[in-house]
Formats: structure tokens, sequence, C-alpha cells
């Protein structure tokens, strides 16, 4: 078949069944026998769209029959799927917090700080300069402070699963920011990733500066990223997953084959190829048709929502 629409649902709340199933079959054209990717989470349907713009209607057609219903719907060509490279986003999505906003809370001054970086995130005001403004009230904060920061974050559910599942099946994966190095080394380390990137903090007597070292890492840098591994690994466009929740991360989703919003600020997820409001981040390998059983499971006693 050309395309597949995948159902998810929250791994905390299980509730996909045949009815819901049925609902999505009824709007597919030629649509097949659903396949489980995981009881009560995950399903995908094939189809061939008959007509131009088949598409989009299916996809419009499956959102309003689940408007209300807390259900994730991606349509996407059956071909290609399993991609070979991720590059995510860090705060906001694979991990809860802002570690801009979280530093400034050691000076008192989080909502001051968190107004800016809502609007940023939002698109509302450009990237680069707001992080400079940021930055330059941080002026003079022990670099001590990282290690409390670090104490406080919490991975975004399946974070640490996707990560390591894509890895365990020959993909490479890189984090990607507009926040800081001293955040991105350890936390992309601990969640798996190959490699990351982000931008570095002037530091000096053991106190922020207030700056940055140029160049200042935006939006733009991010697209770089993506496109100079899709280069060096020698992949097509279709073979990159990129994931991002903010106006910063919309032209590296724009050039990947897949670009999803995860719970994503409005404009950020009209743009988006697919977005997840609901599903946590595992959902981007049940995207990729990936079932249950063959995702990485940890070791450890510490799941890959807690705190690192």
């Amino acid at each position: 078949m050309s395309h597949v629409a995948t159902l998810i649902c929250n791994p905390q709340t299980p509730m996909l069944d045949e009815d819901l199933v049925g609902r999505a079959l009824q709007l597919l054209p030629g649509a097949e026998r659903p396949i489980w990717l995981a009881p009560g989470l995950a399903a995908d349907i094939a189809f061939r769209p008959t007509t131009e713009g088949g598409v989009h209607r299916a996809r419009e057609l499956l959102r309003e029959a689940f408007a209300g219903v807390p259900i994730d719907v991606i349509v996407q060509p059956s071909a290609a799927r399993r991609k070979k490279l991720l590059v995510a986003d860090m705060d906001s999505t694979v991990i809860a917090e802002e570690c801009v906003d979280e530093l400034a809370d050691f000076l008192g001054i989080k909502d001051h700080v968190a107004k800016i970086t809502a609007r940023a995130m939002r698109g509302e005001i450009a990237f680069v300069p707001a992080l400079r403004e940021r930055v330059a009230l941080l002026a003079g904060l022990s670099v001590d402070v990282i290690e409390k920061v670090l104490a406080r974050i919490t991975f975004t559910p399946g974070a640490e699963i996707l990560v390591r599942t894509m890895r365990a099946h020959g993909a490479y994966t890189a984090l990607v920011s507009g926040g800081f190095t001293l955040f991105t080394i350890p936390l992309a380390a601990r969640l798996g990733f190959d490699a990351s990137e982000a931008n570095v903090l002037c530091v000096k007597n053991g106190r922020l500066t207030g700056a940055i070292e140029e160049p200042v890492r935006g939006g733009e840098a991010k697209r770089a990223t993506l496109v100079g591994l899709r280069s060096k690994l020698g992949l097509m466009p279709v073979e990159t997953l990129a994931v991002g929740d903010g106006a910063n991360d919309v032209s590296m989703l724009a050039e990947a084959g897949l670009g999803v919003a995860f719970r994503a600020k409005p404009a950020v997820a009209a743009q988006a190829h697919a977005r997840i409001d609901h599903a946590d981040l595992t959902a981007l390998l049940y995207v990729q048709g990936y079932r249950r059983e063959h995702f990485w499971q940890p070791t450890s006693p510490r799941a890959s929502s807690r705190s690192p």
C-alpha cells in the first residue's frame, strides 16, 4: 500500500480498541486490516488514496474523527518509514524543563525569564536576541548551580527508549539545542545520543559572564546540523527524522523526511509534517513501524522518565 495511518495513545492511558480503529477504517480508501504494534496503544492501517490530495483529506478526516479523543494520528508514505537519523531538540522535548528558566530561578527571576522563553518558543520574538537577553540576566551566577539544575531535570517519558532503540537498530542520533553545552553534553550521554550540539556559555572565574560564545546557535543552526549529518552519513532526506516543540525548530522539522512537532506550540504544530499531542516519545518509534517488543528495555531500576 502507498500510505499508512498510525494511531497512537499515551502508554499511561491505553484506550485504543477495535471500535476506535474501526472508526478510522471507515474513512480510509482501500484500507487494509489493521496491524497492532502494541495492544491498546498503537496500530497501523495501510491504505491507498484514490485521488490527488487524498492523503491530506485522509489526515483531516481522521483528525476530525478523533477530535476530543486523546489519540494521535500520523499519516505518511509507507516507504522509508524506518529512519536512519534522529535529530532531537532538548528543552521541552526530550526533557521537561527549559534550562535557562531553571538557571534564572537561582537568581529569583524565573518568572521574568520564562515569559521571554515562552514568547520566543511561540515565535512572537526572534530566538537569538531573546536568548542573548536572557543569558545577560544570568551574569554573575556561579557555575556550581549547573549541577543543581541537572538534579532537577526530568526526562520526557519515552525519550531514552526512543534514542536507544533507534541506535540499537543502526540509526545515528543527535541532540541539538539552542540551549547550552553545560546541559546537552551530560544529558545526551545519559540518554544515549551519539552526539550533541548547543551554545557555549562564557564563564570567568567560575561565574557566568552573561555572554554566549559566537556564533550563537538558533533555528538555522539546527537545520544545518541535520543537513550536515545527513550528508556525512550519506542519507536521503526521507531517511531522516526530527522532533521539536518551539519556533526555533520549524526549519529543522521542515528539512527532515519526517518532522514531528511534540506537544508543540500551535504555530509550530501547524507547520510540521506530523504532530504528537497526547502520546509520549515512544510514539516516534510506532510511527516508524516498530512493535513494542522491539523497544530497548532499561536494565537498571532508573526509568527513562526519571531524573538523570
